[in-house]
C-alpha cells in the first residue's frame, strides 16, 4: 500500500543562464551525463521516464554513465570526464555528486534527480529561484531525520541511547545534526555518532557500533553507505540493533525500517526537467522541487530476527509491509 501525494511547486522566475541559446531548438542527439554512486532503481525510472517522453537510446539519445561506487573522492575527476565529452546536461544523485558538478562546470545545465538539502549545503542559494545553471529536486532528509528518531522511539519505547552511522565526508551530515539534535532533545534520547570517511572505514565502524550496543540504530542518508547496505543491514541484525534507514534499498536486504523521500517519483520529475532543457528552458529558471511524497516500510522478516513488537498504530501506517 502506497500514499501519494504532489510535489509541490516554488513559483518566481530566476536568474539569466548564460548560455540559453545552446538550448533554443532541441538537439537530434542529446548526450546526457549521469553522475551517482551507482546504479540504483530510481536512475533506472529516469531513463524509462525519458523514454515515454521521446527520447530513445541510440536514437536520439545518449546516457554517460559515472557511477563511483561508494568512493565520493571520485566525483571530481568524473564530473570533469562528462564535462570534457562534453554532455549536454548532467543529472546527479547526492550531495557529493551534485557539489562536483557545480565545481566542474558553470554552463552545462545540471539537474540533480535528488539531494537531502540543496540549500545549507551550498549547492544553490535560493529554491525558488536557483539561478545560475543547477535545478533539480531535494529529498527533504535535514527534515525528516527528526521524524525519523520519532518513529524509532515509537518502535522501540525504553529508546535512550540512539547511535547514528554517518560519514563524516558528507557535507549534509552538519547540516542534519542541527536537526537531529534537537529532536532528540525533546524526546529525552542521546546521540551517539560513529563516523566513517571513506567505504573502507565502514566495516570498523560496524564493529564499534556493536560494542557500544545502542538501543537502537539510524543510518544516515549517505549514499557511500548506501553502496554497502548488505553489509550494514547484516552487521546490525547480527547485532541485535534495531535500526531506521532513508532510502528503500536497506528493507530490501534486510532492513528492518525506512522511512524516506520516494525518489524514483523524484528522479522521473528530473527527467521532465531534462525535457523542458532539452527543448529551451532555462535551469534558473526552474525551481527546485521538495518532495512530499514519502514511504514508511516496514520488514517482518528483520522484526522476526530482531524480535521486536511492532505497534499496530506503526503497522497501520505503513505504505508497504514485507512479510
Amino acid at each position: 500500500m502506497r500514499r501519494r501525494e504532489f510535489i509541490t511547486l516554488f513559483s518566481g522566475a530566476a536568474a539569466v543562464w548564460p548560455l540559453a541559446a545552446r538550448a533554443q531548438q532541441p538537439r537530434e542527439m542529446t548526450r546526457v551525463g549521469v553522475l551517482a554512486s551507482q546504479l540504483l532503481p530510481p536512475i533506472q525510472r529516469f531513463a524509462r521516464k525519458l523514454h515515454e517522453l521521446g527520447y530513445i537510446e541510440g536514437k536520439n539519445l545518449r546516457i554517460e554513465y559515472r557511477f563511483t561506487e561508494g568512493h565520493d573522492d571520485r566525483y571530481p575527476a568524473m564530473a570533469a570526464e562528462l564535462v570534457a565529452l562534453p554532455v549536454d546536461l548532467i543529472v546527479t544523485s547526492g550531495t557529493p555528486a551534485a557539489l562536483a558538478a557545480k565545481r566542474a562546470t558553470s554552463t552545462i545545465p545540471i539537474v540533480i534527480g535528488t539531494i537531502g538539502e540543496a540549500v545549507n549545503t551550498g549547492v544553490v542559494s535560493n529554491l525558488a529561484r536557483p539561478g545560475e545553471n543547477i535545478t533539480g529536486f531535494a529529498a527533504l532528509n535535514l527534515e525528516l531525520e527528526g521524524k525519523r528518531l520519532e518513529l524509532l522511539k515509537e518502535l522501540l519505547p525504553h529508546l535512550s541511547h540512539v547511535g547514528i552511522l554517518v560519514n563524516a565526508m558528507n557535507p549534509l551530515l552538519d547540516v542534519s545534526l542541527l536537526s537531529l539534535r534537537p529532536a532528540a532533545k525533546a524526546l529525552g534520547l542521546t546521540l551517539q555518532l560513529f563516523e566513517i570517511r571513506n567505504k573502507d572505514e565502514i566495516e570498523n565502524a560496524l564493529l564499534r557500533l556493536d560494542e557500544a550496543h545502542p538501543d537502537g540504530v539510524i543510518v544516515a542518508a549517505d549514499t557511500v553507505l548506501l553502496s554497502s547496505r548488505r553489509e550494514i543491514a547484516a552487521a546490525l541484525a547480527k547485532a541485535r540493533l534495531p535500526a531506521i534507514y532513508a532510502f528503500r534499498e536497506y528493507a530490501e536486504v534486510g532492513g528492518l525500517l525506512v522511512y524516506g523521500a520516494d525518489l524514483g517519483v523524484l528522479f522521473e520529475r528530473a527527467a521532465s526537467y531534462v525535457d523542458k532543457i532539452v527543448k529551451g528552458a532555462k535551469p534558473g529558471d526552474l525551481p527546485v522541487q521538495q518532495a512530499t511524497e514519502f514511504e514508511l516500510i516496514v520488514n517482518l522478516k528483520a522484526v522476526a530476527v530482531l524480535g521486536v513488537k511492532v505497534p499496530p498504530s506503526l503497522l497501520g501506517r505503513a505504505d508497504e509491509v514485507i512479510e
